[in-house]
């Protein structure tokens, strides 16, 4: 299994969380455009860069012009990382992790967001964003836990059931459509926590610091 990680241009991410990681298999590091900024600031080198390079420092461009692959793609119907999405499926990736993707500006947020539900079926995109660690997932799940753990779901129609096990508050064959019912903070009381999910996907948030302190990934 090819995974990659792809660092957007917005919050630039902990370096610690970039090399978790890296010891996770997630060995090819891909530079959204101004992500190569962030790499250059924590002093990372990515396989590539990828986009219209219209937010990319002139100092990166120089610094990795001889270390990195820059591929310049001028068409504006994709935002960059989709691109660099688009150049994973390609080279056969099936797995990204997404860094950088929240920031100052909610619409950018809510767009890469979106990206994972667009792309599930093409490449499965995991997102670290500040303390939490996103996965999305559309069948039965099993993740390793620690009771007190805070985990919360999140569907986006009504079609969507999940039924839980190991969880304080269980779902049961239940329907939980964004911007009508969540399961926000709810807390894992077993070492496992199973979840059958069915007719939709899934957004599982855990607290990254928590799940890579325990080894649960």
């Amino acid at each position: 299994m090819k995974k990659c990680i792809i660092i957007a241009n917005g919050r630039t991410p902990s370096k610690k969380v970039i090399s978790f990681f890296k010891k996770k298999g997630y060995t090819t590091l891909i530079c959204a455009d101004g992500g190569a900024n962030s790499a250059l600031k924590l002093g990372l080198v990515p396989d590539f860069i990828i986009g219209d390079l219209d937010s990319v420092s002139n100092e990166a461009i120089n610094f990795f012009s001889d270390k990195s692959t820059i591929i310049k793609i001028e068409r504006q119907n994709d935002t960059d990382v989709e691109k660099c999405l688009k150049f994973a499926i390609r080279k056969g990736f099936s797995e990204a992790l997404l860094l950088g993707v929240t920031g100052d500006r909610l619409d950018h947020t809510i767009c890469n967001l979106g990206i994972v539900l667009k792309f599930y079926y093409k490449i499965k995109c995991n997102i670290v964003a500040e303390n939490s660690f996103l996965t999305p997932t559309d069948k039965t799940t099993l993740l390793k836990s620690k009771p007190g753990e805070t985990i919360s779901l999140y569907a986006f129609n009504s079609k969507t059931t999940i039924t839980s096990d190991g969880l304080k508050y269980p779902l049961r064959n239940s329907t939980i459509p964004f911007g009508e019912r969540e399961s926000t903070s709810n807390v894992s009381v077993k070492d496992e926590v199973k979840l059958i999910v069915k007719g939709g996907i899934v957004f599982i948030i855990r607290d990254f610091k928590f799940i890579s302190k325990n080894d649960l990934i």
